[in-house]
């Protein structure tokens, strides 16, 4: 039958006959734009996060990209932000006009380095953008204190990390504001696109809101020229059901990720993820190491066992044809460039067991002990 890579179906599950019927009732209120859904959803999950306020957007992206925006970020700016991570991260800076300027990360953890984070800031930095990857936070105390008396703002890009919390701190609290992603293969995913911006700035979160709604907040009143990135209602029902769920499912997360190590441990050849073991990883995604010369070998072998596999991300952003202007050369992030390589994300969902997770370690094991197959070049 073969192994799930993620698991939107199984969460649908979980929730669909609810669901349906909720769907019934604003199908029979014609509200499917904004509403009640829609502000409970927000108030919600504005306290889920330890935080003030919520303003649902889209998307993840434009959770960002509204947020810098709402912040004055523009031309002349610059914005620090890691150079492993999804485009969309840079893509929102890039939009306001402002530069990208980034920083290689952690060989362990992946994140974002904080002694290069607190090289790159300079007079022109107007923001920092964390990036809570694979479902770990990022630990911000070696540099908020700078941020904050240098006025910089700190905005986390929370998309994979719904769930997780350090020290007690849910992610995008601890900065001026969190960005999430409800990209249905999230952990707290919709059933379509959407996202969210949380923050304690009440003045943040009503910019925000006019943008996300053509510059008003209320209906033919535009009070400066905005976009149309509004969560829809339907998302905003499944995402309060699965709200309901999150911890539950985070815990599983947790424990599907302990069972990695355990099978996967004394597999040479294989470089286990560093975490805290502790509440600030949600494991979005359970990624190892390999050899460079063997993943692709690997990958395919799992795929013909029904294992589905996938990298995040096979370049770093420096690397990509969009962003190639940057100026960035080969080497100029050498960890990021190293991991691109070797990087691989196994099975991580909800419905992964032990037995599941064993199946994937012995067919990593299996694979690792294989000629690889030719590859062109190599």
């Amino acid at each position: 039958m073969g192994i799930l890579f993620a698991g939107p179906q199984l969460e649908f599950e979980q929730i669909r006959e609810q669901w349906l019927a909720a769907v019934q009732q604003v199908a029979a209120r014609g509200v499917f734009v904004g509403g009640q859904a829609v502000t409970d959803f927000e108030a919600a999950f504005a306290r889920y996060s330890g935080s003030a306020s919520a303003a649902g957007v889209g998307n993840g992206t434009d959770a960002l990209f509204l947020t810098l925006k709402a912040l004055g970020v523009g031309p002349g700016d610059e914005v620090v932000t890691a150079v492993n991570t999804f485009v969309a991260t840079v893509e929102a800076i890039h939009h306001t006009g402002a530069t990208p300027v980034l920083v290689d990360c952690d060989p362990d953890s992946y994140l974002i380095d904080a002694e290069q984070l607190i090289a790159k800031l300079s007079s022109r930095t107007k923001a920092i953008i964390p990036v809570h990857l694979y479902g770990q936070m990022v630990d911000m105390s070696p540099w908020l204190s700078i941020a904050r008396a240098r006025g910089i703002a700190v905005v986390e890009d929370s998309a994979q990390a719904a769930g997780a919390r350090l020290e007690g701190k849910p992610a995008g609290s601890v900065g001026g504001a969190g960005c999430f992603s409800f990209y249905p293969d999230k952990n707290l995913g919709a059933l379509g696109d959407g996202g969210a911006v949380v923050s304690s700035d009440e003045s943040l979160l009503a910019k925000v809101r006019r943008l996300r709604n053509h510059g008003g907040e209320t209906r033919y009143s535009h009070d400066s020229p905005g976009y149309n990135s509004r969560l829809d209602a339907l998302q905003a029902l499944a995402l309060s059901m699965k709200l309901e769920r999150l911890d539950e499912w985070s815990a599983h997360r947790r424990q599907v990720a302990n069972c990695y190590e355990r099978h996967l441990a004394d597999i040479e050849g294989v470089v286990l993820p560093a975490h805290r073991h502790d509440e600030s990883h949600v494991f979005h995604l359970y990624v190892v190491r390999l050899p460079a010369e063997a993943r692709e070998n690997v990958r395919r072998s799992l795929q013909k066992k029904g294992i589905l596999t996938a990298v995040q991300y096979p370049l770093p952003i420096h690397q990509l044809p969009a962003f190639r202007h940057l100026g960035y050369g080969a080497g100029d992030f050498p960890i990021a460039e190293f991991c691109s390589q070797r990087i691989v994300s196994l099975p991580m969902h909800i419905g992964m067991d032990e037995e599941a997770v064993a199946e994937v370690a012995t067919q990593v094991k299996n694979a690792l002990t294989l000629k690889p197959a030719k590859i062109n070049g190599g």
